[in-house]
Order: C-alpha cells, then sequence, then structure tokens
C-alpha cells in the first residue's frame, strides 16, 4: 500500500477499500507463523500446566512464568533491538498478542508487562531511561506495572489526586498517592505512575522503583475472573523519585496515558481473538465427545448453530484487527522515513487509529463474551463446573468490558473521535453526509442485480449502511448540535452502525482477497453471507432507535429511506451454518 493510499482513522465510512490494501492472516510469513508457534509452544509447556496453581494468587509462580517468558525472548516482540528486543511489526506484535490470548490470567499479567508496563517508557523515555528500564524489561528482569486508576478517577483519568512536589534543589520529587487496580502489583519491579505536579491541571507520568522508601503494595484483590493474576492498591508516601526518573514532559502525562490506552485497546482485541478460538476448540471437541440420545451433541442443528456463529463473529474480528494492524505499520513506516524518532513514531502511529482501536475493543470483548457463554452452554452442567477450562475463561472474559476504558466510554470515543477527525479537516465525512441529505429521495440504493456475486452483493449492503451511518450523523447534529454530546443512547447507536460497518467490510475484504489468492472462497462466503445478513437487521434496528429518538423534527423521510437502505436478499442461514460447523467438527478444532 502506498502512502498516499493509507486510509486515515475513521475514513472507512466515506471510502472505498480494495482488497489489494489490506493485509489478512492468511499472509503471515514464516518468522511470524514461527513466533507464533513458539508463544503456543511456551504456553502449552509451562503455563497451562500450572493454571490451578495460579488461579490460587501464587505470586511467585506468576513471577517465574513470566521471567522464563522473558528468558525465551517473547517479552522484547514489540521492543527495538538495540534496547534488547526483536522490533517486530505490529501485525507480528498483534498474531503473539493473540496466542497469548489463549491463556487466562496469565495472558493479563504478560500483556501489561509487555505492554502498558513496558511500552511507556519505550515510546516516551530518553536514552538514558530506555538502557536503565526498557533493556532489563525487555528480557524479564525487571517486571512492570501501570499505575493510573485511583479510588475517584476511573474513566475520568485527570481527575486523579496523587502529587508529585519537586525537592528544594529540584533533585527529586516527593510524590504522594494511592492508585488501585493495579494488575502486577503484587511482584512489579518498576511502575509507571501518574500524578500532577504541584497545582498542575494535567497529569505528568514518573518511573518509580517499587523498592522505593515509602511505595507500599497492598494486599491482592478478590476477583471475579482472572484470579492468576495479581491485582493490588499501591500507597506512595513522601516517595522520593529522582527528577531524571520524570517521563517525557512536565504535563505530558495525559498525553501517555491516552496514547497508552490506545495501543492498549488495540492489543485487547488481539487478544480476545485467541481466548474465543481456544473456546472454540474446546467446545467442538466437547460436542464431538458428548453423547445424548445415542449420538454426539454435535450432530444436533442446535449445537451447529451456535459452533457456527461462535466462528463467524471470531472470524470477522480477526479480519479487522489484522486489517488495522497492517495500516498501522505503514503509517510507522512514513513517519520513520519523514526522520520521526521510532518510539513516538510508534505510538503516534498507533493512536492514529483510535477509532478503529476503540471499534476492536468493544466488539472484540463482547464477541468473546458471547463466544465464551456459548461454549459453557455446549458444555452443558459440566461448563459450569471449575473442571472445565470454558468456566475459568467464562469468569476471565468479563473483565475485558471494562479494562482500558469501559465499553460505554469507547462506544462514545468511536462516535466522537470519528467527528473530531473530520472537522479537523482529515476526510470529509460531513461533506459527504451532507450531500447524502440534499436529496434524500434520490439517495442511490444498492440492490443485488441476477449477476452480482457473493462479495459485490456483501460489499454493495455495507455501502448501503454506510449511508445510514452518515445519514444519521448529518440529522443528529443538525438537531442536537454541541448538544449531541449528552445523547449519549443516540451516540451508542451510531456507533454500534459504525462498528458492525468496519467489521463487516473488512470480513468482506478479506474474503475476496483470499479468493483471489485461492481461486475460490469455499464456504468462507458463507461466513460472509451469514454475517453480513445478520448485521444489516441490527444496523436497521440501531438506526430505528436513533432517528425515533430525535424529537422536534419530523424524520419520516428518513425512516423511509433506512427501510430501503436495509433490504436485503434471502440467506438460508440454516444450512451456511451447518457447512461453517461441519468443518469445524471435521477439524475437532478452531482452523479457519
Amino acid at each position: 500500500m502506498e502512502n498516499s493510499e493509507l486510509l486515515k482513522s475513521g475514513e472507512f465510512l466515506v471510502r472505498e477499500v480494495k482488497p489489494e490494501d489490506i493485509f489478512i492472516p492468511e499472509e503471515y510469513d514464516e518468522e511470524q507463523k514461527m513466533i507464533a508457534q513458539t508463544c503456543k509452544d511456551f504456553l502449552e509447556a509451562e503455563v497451562y500446566p500450572h493454571m490451578e496453581q495460579l488461579e490460587k494468587g501464587d505470586r511467585e509462580l506468576m513471577k517465574t512464568l513470566l521471567k522464563k517468558s522473558g528468558e525465551l525472548g517473547l517479552m522484547g516482540i514489540s521492543v527495538s533491538e538495540e534496547y534488547g528486543g526483536f522490533g517486530q511489526s505490529f501485525v507480528t506484535q498483534m498474531l503473539a498478542a493473540e496466542t497469548i490470548g489463549a491463556a487466562y490470567s496469565f495472558s493479563v499479567a504478560f500483556m501489561a508487562h509487555c505492554g502498558i508496563g513496558t511500552l511507556p517508557i519505550m515510546y516516551f523515555g530518553n536514552e538514558d531511561q530506555r538502557q536503565r528500564y526498557v533493556t532489563k524489561l525487555a528480557m524479564g528482569e525487571l517486571l512492570g506495572a501501570y499505575c493510573l486508576t485511583e479510588p475517584g478517577a476511573g474513566s475520568d483519568a485527570n481527575s486523579g489526586k496523587s502529587n508529585a512536589v519537586p525537592s528544594e534543589d529540584n533533585s527529586h520529587y516527593i510524590l504522594n498517592g494511592q492508585k488501585m487496580w493495579i494488575t502486577n502489583a503484587g511482584f512489579a519491579d518498576t511502575q509507571t505512575v501518574f500524578a500532577k505536579i504541584e497545582n498542575d491541571r494535567v497529569l505528568s507520568a514518573f518511573i518509580v522503583d517499587t523498592a522505593s522508601e515509602g511505595v507500599v503494595v497492598g494486599p491482592d484483590e478478590h476477583k471475579m475472573g482472572i484470579k492468576g493474576s495479581s491485582t493490588a492498591q499501591i500507597y506512595y508516601n513522601d516517595v522520593k523519585v529522582p527528577s531524571e526518573n520524570l517521563l517525557g514532559k512536565r504535563g505530558e502525562g495525559f498525553r501517555i496515558a491516552l496514547s497508552i490506552l490506545h495501543m492498549g485497546r488495540i492489543k485487547l482485541g488481539a487478544n480476545v481473538i485467541g481466548a474465543a478460538k481456544k473456546a472454540i476448540t474446546d467446545s467442538v471437541q466437547y460436542a464431538n465427545e458428548r453423547k445424548q440420545f445415542g449420538t454426539q451433541i454435535a450432530n444436533f442443528g442446535a449445537i451447529k448453530h451456535k459452533l457456527a456463529e461462535m466462528v463467524i463473529r471470531t472470524f470477522a474480528a480477526e479480519s479487522a484487527t489484522y486489517r488495522v494492524s497492517r495500516d498501522i505499520d505503514v503509517l510507522l513506516d512514513k513517519y520513520t522515513s519523514e526522520g520521526c524518532e521510532k518510539g513516538r513514531a510508534s505510538i503516534d502511529a498507533i493512536a492514529h487509529y483510535a477509532v478503529e482501536a476503540a471499534v476492536l475493543k468493544v466488539y472484540g470483548s463482547e464477541m468473546l463474551d458471547f463466544v465464551i457463554d456459548e461454549a459453557v452452554q455446549i458444555h452443558g452442567g459440566m461448563g459450569y463446573s471449575s473442571e472445565m477450562e470454558v468456566e475459568r475463561g467464562y469468569r476471565d472474559s468479563r473483565i475485558n468490558r471494562i479494562f482500558e476504558g469501559t465499553n460505554e466510554i469507547n462506544r462514545i470515543l468511536v462516535v466522537d473521535t470519528a467527528m473530531k477527525r473530520a472537522m479537523k479537516g482529515q476526510y470529509g465525512l460531513f461533506e459527504e453526509a451532507e450531500k447524502l441529505a440534499e436529496d434524500i429521495s434520490a439517495i442511490e440504493i444498492y440492490r443485488p442485480l441476477e449477476n452480482d456475486d457473493s462479495y459485490t452483493e456483501q460489499i454493495g449492503y455495507v455501502k448501503n449502511m454506510k449511508k445510514i451511518a452518515l445519514l444519521l450523523l448529518n440529522r443528529a447534529s443538525d438537531t442536537f448540535g454541541r448538544k449531541l454530546v449528552h445523547e449519549q443512547e443516540i451516540l451508542n447507536n451510531i456507533s454500534d452502525i459504525i462498528m458492525e460497518i468496519y467489521i463487516a467490510e473488512s470480513l468482506a475484504l478479506r474474503i475476496k482477497k483470499i479468493e483471489t489468492i485461492k481461486g475460490d472462497a469455499g464456504l468462507y462466503r458463507d461466513i460472509l453471507d451469514v454475517y453480513v445478513y445478520d448485521i444489516v437487521q441490527k444496523i436497521r434496528k440501531s438506526a430505528m432507535d436513533a432517528a425515533n429518538s430525535m424529537d422536534g423534527d419530523d424524520n419520516t423521510d428518513l425512516l423511509d429511506v433506512i427501510s430501503k437502505l436495509s433490504e436485503t436478499a434471502g440467506v438460508n442461514v440454516k444450512e451456511a451454518r451447518r457447512r461453517i460447523a461441519d468443518k469445524l467438527i471435521e477439524d475437532n478444532m478452531y482452523k479457519f
């Protein structure tokens, strides 16, 4: 993909993308496959045999396993070579994150260390800080934590009360405060801590050594899930932080926090795919073994429906995840070729795709919740027993809708960020919306022709859905103006539409590219047909809800065009899902 063709964040709503311009998992090279296999082998050999002990909150065991992964080089995949890492592409980083995502609470501890525990220093630190900390974090010699949330500051991170005061000789800061929900708190050696310097309005960031006098780590929290990960409060009582441990500039902490959250969201989008694939494999293997009424339950249509839908949603999420991952790689290359320092270039490229990061976080976490819930159901009574891994997966999944900013916050971010980027002139969102709204009765509506193939038909429906999103954005902006920010129910409706559009388009582009590579997309066409057929109906409901909620206007014209834009040809979803399920059942594991 040429830099000039690079899609800006949110621009997918108004621009057509070609299948050849995206990356798909079918294009992994041998090195990427080898890295993923190394991660899988490590989980099989070192992590899964100890899961029950980890679940009991064994901090020392978790610390030992993390350090072993560091010795194998798994912690350095995202870190530049000059600091002891492997400097892999963002696509490769996401593949590793996906693979590790199958490891329950170990995944939480590992990703917290490699992501929010290491990368703030990698991306925002100076050369001295990187040499002192990143080189050791990349090898697992030091373990990291990220300390942002406070008892009174969750989603509103900048309202935190932790405070740092410079010493009289400016050699250090005196840090006081309290942090909560800190992953890896029980064994982290180093922490990225956010606090306001004196009376500053915004946060600054500091690198704090846990061994420093005045740092007090509380006992581990008792949690619903991810019990193997250490989560605790940390207290700072007149802690002396050397001045050279100020991370970035004074007052830059809020920017650092937001940038790192974008990174955390997008990598969580990869994590949940690994967890979902494991749940699907566990489910089909159980369904192939469990007999009722004289036959394996995998033979029942109701079970096939569940298995197929689990595959469809996972495959769709995966398609979007690696599409944007490649976009980030391309933008990163552009920034570095223009002379930007690689650490800042990396985080700026990730932060640029804030809309897509929020999409992946929300869609992925809710996809996994669906998949693991169905996995428990397929297991029946055994699914509720702690003897089965799906029970652990069910409990562990729930936190993902809260991690990295709640899904409620991220839904608002999808719409808000897309609109703000457009207002800055990055792409013509409002111009395209106004063109459609000028003569709503003359809008061109795609309807399938007799000779249209599956891809042409489904991408045509996606284009119709984009028009619905643009019309709603235009009408909502005209109706509420600046007060739109307070209409969260309507924003949620529009956000759900935008998310489904991005996922569906990514899925369609992937399957068309598979067809180009292999000559035939096979039953992947079934995945596309069923997915688009289903989401058009979901989008229609969200759009009708939004339009009917805009009081003060006659929205008959809008309701009418929504109804027309959301018409689709029928799909034999029963047979399509059975074909998908039959492949899964035959393979006895997720191999899509």
